[in-house]
């Protein structure tokens, strides 16, 4: 299964991100959520302090791209293989920062991709 970050992750039931945290652990992902408070999701601990991460395969993005350029270098450190631009993420800088790097985007919604097997 495909490691994910998801960058945003609260434990707001509310919120895309708390639904995705948990679609992703229930089809069998492991998920890594990482955001800016302390809290849990889905039983695991939300990361609030950029730790690194080996072997990502996917970060998923429920952060704006008016909140995204402090993001930029943790993501990009993570070297995942992509980066998934829920709507209402997308950002063309941060999509020219990551085909630089050879990482493939794109611009869809993850819960979405999880419920038709597109993951």
């Amino acid at each position: 299964m495909k490691k994910t970050v998801v960058l945003g992750a609260t434990d707001n039931p509310s919120r895309f991100a708390y639904r995705a945290v948990h679609k992703l652990k229930q089809y069998g992902h492991e998920v890594v959520p990482v955001g800016i408070r302390n809290g849990d999701v889905a039983g695991i601990k939300i990361d609030t302090e950029k730790n690194p991460v080996e072997n990502v395969d996917t970060v998923t993005l429920y952060v704006g791209p008016q909140n995204q350029p402090s993001w930029y270098d943790y993501i990009l450190s993570l070297k995942p293989n992509r980066i998934i631009f829920n709507p209402g993420t997308e950002n063309p800088e941060l999509e020219r920062k990551a085909a630089e790097q050879n990482i493939k985007t794109l611009h869809h919604c993850t819960l979405v991709m999880l419920a038709v097997g597109e993951y």
